[in-house]
């Protein structure tokens, strides 16, 4: 198992890593929105969506990966009511023939934020 770092995502508030690669596999952690040059948490959920996207590409494009290779995505919200303003951003990320995707209501998130999300990505 080898570590992916990047600056381009907030760095691991926990016993963690930013993601993972093991064998032609990379596994990102749970990305909030929070923008890694500020720290700052975008207000609203299309905002929030977009930054944790993104955070998960840039992880993806640090391990050498691109997100036409992602297999897999969790998307954990905090309101399901949501779901189709997050689907709308979520399109922006990723082309047909879309990853699979689990998409689940929580109850609450780290620092309270509207979404976090992860992938597993072929290398």
């Amino acid at each position: 198992m080898k570590e992916v770092k990047t600056k381009n995502a907030p760095a691991a508030i926990g016993p963690y890593s930013q993601a993972v690669v093991c064998g032609n596999m990379l596994f990102t952690s749970g990305q909030i929105p929070i923008n890694p040059e500020t720290g700052e948490i975008p207000e609203g959920v299309e905002p929030q969506a977009r930054q944790a996207l993104t955070n998960v590409k840039n992880l993806i494009e640090a391990a050498g990966g691109s997100m036409d290779k992602v297999v897999k995505t969790c998307v954990f919200i905090k309101d399901m009511n949501d779901f189709a303003k997050i689907n709308e951003i979520y399109a922006e990320f990723f082309s047909e023939p879309y990853p699979a995707r689990s998409c689940v209501e929580v109850a609450r998130l780290p620092k309270d934020v509207l979404l976090e999300v992860e992938t597993i990505t072929e290398l």
